[in-house]
């Protein structure tokens, strides 16, 4: 019962971070709105391996954890980048 919910949880914000990536309006937005996709559906995956007592996912989870999180460092890396590029146009 109480995975149950859990997963469902998971799926609504999922479906959060999925609308917020459709929407937008900044790159920002879509970035965090993609690592929250992928952590809702990680933790969603594990809540299931859990009961399930299924440990085949596991190394995939968090692979793809990692890999999310390389992702949004870049990302903010490269917003930061723009960012300050921006910035240094715009002084006289």
């Amino acid at each position: 019962m109480i995975a149950q919910a859990a997963i469902v949880g998971f799926a609504a914000a999922g479906l959060c971070g999925l609308f917020r990536l459709v929407r937008g309006p900044t790159l920002a937005d879509r970035v965090i709105a993609v690592e929250v996709a992928l952590v809702s559906m990680v933790g969603a995956i594990t809540v299931d391996a859990a009961v399930n007592v299924d440990q085949t996912y596991l190394v995939t989870l968090i692979v793809a954890a990692l890999v999310g999180l390389a992702g949004t460092f870049a990302a903010s890396r490269f917003l930061e980048r723009d960012a300050e590029h921006h910035n240094d146009r715009t002084r006289p």
